[in-house]
C-alpha cells in the first residue's frame, strides 16, 4: 500500500512560507550572505598590506592554497609531443601539434610560427567555450593578428572543446551537447574525488606553457597569456601560478566574485575553485598574486561579467602593484561592446604583448584577412583526439583515481564524520508549531507548521501530521517525491508524521528550470565556494529536526536520501532507516561520466573517507531499507548490482546478527 503519510504530504498541502519571503530565493541569498562575510574578512586583511614583503607572504599562501584546492598539481611527465602537420599563413606557417598533459591524455593544438630568425617571445592562448575550440575564428584571429606583431602563439583545444570531447558516441561523435556542460559533468565526478574541472584545465595549460617553452623557436624568457571567456579564465588561473608568463591579458572574465554573485552567479564548472571564498581568494587575487609582473584587464561594457566588478578589482590591483613599486605594469582596458574577444581587445593584449615582451611600444592594427577552415586545424584526421588515440579521457583518469581510493578506504568513523559534516554548520531554531488543523478526507488526522530558522534567517518549513495516538514517535520524511510507490508496512495509522522541505527543496526549491545539474547548481557552487556542499547543510538541518523531533523512522526520498543515510549515522536515536530512489554510490556518479542532478549531492574529497554504502554498513544492526536505488543518470539499478554495491553492508549486518535488518530491493 502507499504509505498514508506521503500521501498526505502531497494533498491539502499549503504553503508554510510566506510569499513575501520569496521563498525560493531564500537559500541562495543565505549562501551570498556566508559569502559576504568572507568578502569582508579578505577586505580587511587587503586593506591592512602596508608592505612589499606582507604583500609577498600572501602572495605565496594564496597561491599554496589555490593548488591544494586543486587536489595538488600532478608530475611532469614526458610530452611526447607529435607533428600532425603543417599549414601556410601569410607570413607565418602553422603546425598541427599533439602533446600528453599526462601519461595518454592528448592535447591538440595550433602552434603559429613567424617566418624569419627566432627565437621570438611566445604567447599561449587558451580557448574560450566554443565548440570548435582553437578554429574559432576569433581564436584564430588573435593568434594570427599576434604571430604577424612577432609571436610564437600556442592555442590549444580545452577538454570539451574542438578535437578533444570527452564523452563520444560509439561512432566517434560529441556524445553531450554544449561544452559548459560537459565541463560541468566533470565536476560533478571529480568533486568526490577531491579534484575538479579547474584541475584538469589547468594542468593543460601548463604543460602547454611547458610545450611551447620547449620549441626552439621560443625565448622561454619571454612568454604571455591571453585568452577570452573561459580562455580569459584559464589566463587568469595560469597567470597566478606560473611565474614563467611575464606578461598577461585575460579578457572578459575579470570581475570579482562578490559582483558575480550578485548579478548572473556561479557559471561554468572550471569557474568555481572549492574553498576559494572560504580561504580568502577573490578573482582580484589573481591580479595580485602575480604582480609586479604586466597585466591587463580586458573588459566589455555590457559583458554578462559585470563591468563594476572589474574597475573594483582594477583598483584594488593597481594599489598592489605600487606598494611594490610599479603601478604602470596593471592596466585595464573598457570597450563599449558585449561579451566576446573582439578586435578592439585583440589589438589591446597584442599591443600590451608588444610593450613588455618586445619592449616595442606602438599601436599595430588588425586588419581584414583569411582565416583556416576547422577542418585544416583537425590534428587528427575525424577531429577527435579519443577516437583516433585512443588515450585517457580526464573521465578515465577520475575512475582510476576513485577505485584507488576505494582500495584504501577502512569504514566510516562516525566522530570523524560528525566533525567532516560540522564545518559552518549552521545554528538552527525552530519555531512553535501552528494551530493545528483537520485534514481533508481523514479525519482523524491533523496538520500543523513548523520552521526551523537560522540567524541568518534561512527556514526549514515542516508539516507535522498527527494522529489519534501521540504516543508514538514521529516518522520523519525528508523530500517529497510525487512518483514516490514508497510501501511502509511500519507506518500505523496513528503515527505523527513530520514533512521537511530541507534548504532549497519544496518549498524554497530555486526557481531554476531543470538541467543536468539540477535546479540547485548555482547554489551548490556557492557552497563549493565555501568549502561546503549543499549535502552537508541540509544534513545539519535535517540534524536538528531530528533531534527536536526524535525520529522512529527516518524517510528519504531521491535526491534526499542520502541526507537521510548521514543523519541516521550521527543520531543514535533514529530508530529505523528507509531510503527511496538514492544514487546507488558516489563512486558510481564518479566513475559514470555522464550524470543527471547530481552537484548538490557531492562532498569535495569524500571518496578520500567514505562512501554511501560505508554509511549503510555503519547503520548496523539498526534496521536499514534502500529500495529502488538509481545510478548517475536517475535510471533503475537492478538487483545485482545493488547486492554487489552493498555488499559491505550485507557483512557487517551478518556480523551484527541482524541479517534481516537490512533489506535491498530494486526495482521489479
Amino acid at each position: 500500500m502507499i504509505s498514508l503519510l506521503v500521501l498526505l504530504s502531497l494533498q491539502d498541502d499549503p504553503a508554510v512560507l510566506k510569499a513575501e519571503a520569496e521563498p525560493r530565493k531564500m537559500l541562495y541569498r543565505y549562501l551570498e550572505g556566508e559569502c559576504a562575510a568572507k568578502f569582508e574578512e579578505r577586505r580587511k586583511a587587503v586593506a591592512a598590506l602596508k608592505t612589499p614583503e606582507e604583500v609577498k607572504a600572501r602572495q605565496d599562501a594564496l597561491r599554496a592554497k589555490f593548488i591544494e584546492a586543486l587536489g595538488g598539481l600532478p608530475e611532469r611527465t614526458p610530452l611526447n609531443a607529435k607533428l600532425a602537420g603543417t599549414l601556410k599563413g601569410e607570413g607565418f606557417r602553422v603546425e598541427k601539434v599533439i602533446y600528453e598533459s599526462r601519461p595518454d591524455h592528448h592535447v591538440t593544438g595550433s602552434l603559429y610560427l613567424p617566418e624569419g630568425k627566432g627565437p621570438f617571445p611566445g604567447v599561449l592562448v587558451p580557448c574560450g567555450h566554443s565548440d570548435k575550440g582553437k578554429a574559432e575564428e576569433a581564436y584564430q584571429r588573435i593568434s594570427i593578428l599576434l604571430v604577424k606583431n612577432g609571436f610564437a602563439v600556442l592555442c590549444y583545444d580545452p577538454i570539451g572543446q574542438g578535437e578533444r570531447m570527452q564523452l563520444l558516441t560509439p561512432e566517434g561523435k560529441p556524445a553531450i551537447k554544449g561544452n559548459t556542460t560537459e565541463h560541468s559533468l566533470v565536476e560533478v565526478a571529480a568533486l568526490p574525488v577531491g579534484w575538479s574541472t579547474a584541475s584538469f584545465r589547468i594542468w593543460d595549460g601548463l604543460r602547454s606553457l611547458d610545450y611551447l617553452a620547449s620549441r626552439p623557436e621560443v625565448d622561454p624568457q619571454r612568454l604571455g597569456c591571453t585568452g577570452n571567456s573561459g580562455g580569459g579564465t584559464m589566463t587568469a588561473y595560469l597567470m597566478a601560478l606560473d611565474d614563467r608568463i611575464a606578461c598577461a591579458a585575460p579578457s572578459c572574465y575579470i570581475t570579482t566574485l562578490e559582483r558575480l554573485f550578485a548579478t548572473i552567479g556561479p557559471q561554468d564548472g572550471e569557474q568555481n575553485i572549492t574553498g576559494q571564498v572560504a580561504f580568502g581568494m577573490e578573482q582580484t587575487d589573481y591580479v595580485t598574486m602575480r604582480a609586479p609582473r604586466p597585466t591587463l584587464i580586458c573588459t566589455a561594457t555590457r559583458d554578462f561579467f559585470d563591468i563594476q566588478g572589474s574597475w573594483t578589482t582594477f583598483r584594488e590591483a593597481k594599489r598592489t602593484y605600487a606598494l611594490l613599486g610599479h603601478a604602470e605594469r596593471v592596466d585595464l582596458i573598457e570597450y563599449p561592446d558585449t561579451h566576446g574577444f573582439s578586435k578592439p581587445r585583440r589589438e589591446a593584449a597584442t599591443r600590451w604583448m608588444r610593450r613588455w615582451l618586445l619592449g616595442v611600444d606602438d599601436a599595430p592594427v588588425e586588419l581584414d584577412g583569411p582565416v583556416f577552415r576547422e577542418e585544416e586545424l583537425w590534428c587528427t584526421p575525424r577531429g577527435q583526439v579519443l577516437a583516433e588515440l585512443k588515450g585517457k579521457s580526464v573521465f578515465d583518469l577520475i575512475r582510476a583515481r576513485s577505485r584507488k581510493l576505494a582500495e584504501g578506504r577502512m569504514g566510516v568513523d562516525v566522530e570523524s564524520l560528525g566533525r567532516l559534516l560540522a564545518r559552518g554548520a549552521a545554528d538552527f531554531t525552530a519555531a512553535p508549531a501552528s494551530t493545528s488543523r483537520p485534514v481533508e478526507g481523514h479525519p482523524d488526522r491533523r496538520v500543523a507548521s513548523r520552521v526551523w530558522t537560522t540567524a541568518s534567517k534561512l527556514a526549514v518549513p515542516a508539516r507535522l501530521y498527527s494522529g489519534p495516538d501521540p504516543i508514538h514517535r514521529p516518522v520523519v520524511v525528508l523530500g517529497r517525491e510525487e512518483d514516490s510507490k514508497l510501501s511502509m508496512e511500519w507506518a500505523l495509522k496513528g503515527s505523527p508524521g513530520v514533512v521537511v522541505d530541507l534548504p532549497g527543496t519544496g518549498e524554497t526549491a530555486p526557481d531554476e528550470k531543470p538541467g543536468p545539474l539540477g535546479r540547485d547548481w548555482k547554489e551548490a557552487f556557492l557552497a563549493i565556494h565555501l568549502g561546503r556542499s549543499l549535502l552537508e547543510l541540509r544534513t545539519d538541518a535535517a540534524r536538528t529536526v531530528c533531534a527536536s523531533d526524535p525520529p522512529d523512522v527516518l524517510v528519504g526520498l531521491g535526491p534526499m536520501a542520502p541526507v537521510a543515510l548521514h543523519v541516521a549515522v550521527l543520531n543514535p536515536k533514529v530508530r529505523q532507516t528507509v531510503l527511496d530512489g538514492m544514487v546507488i554510490s558516489w563512486s558510481a556518479v564518479a566513475e559514470s561520466g555522464e550524470s543527471r542532478n547530481q552537484l548538490a549531492g557531492m562532498v569535495p574529497e569524500a571518496l578520500a573517507f567514505y562512501d554511501l554504502p560505508d554509511l549503510a554498513a555503519a547503520l548496523a544492526p539498526r534496521p536499514l531499507t534502500i529500495r529502488r536505488p538509481v545510478d548517475s543518470m536517475g535510471k533503475p539499478v537492478g538487483q545485482e548490482e545493488l547486492e554487489r554495491t552493498y555488499q559491505k553492508a550485507r557483512e557487517a549486518y551478518h556480523a551484527a546478527g541482524a541479517d534481516k535488518s537490512l533489506v535491498l530491493e530494486a526495482r521489479p
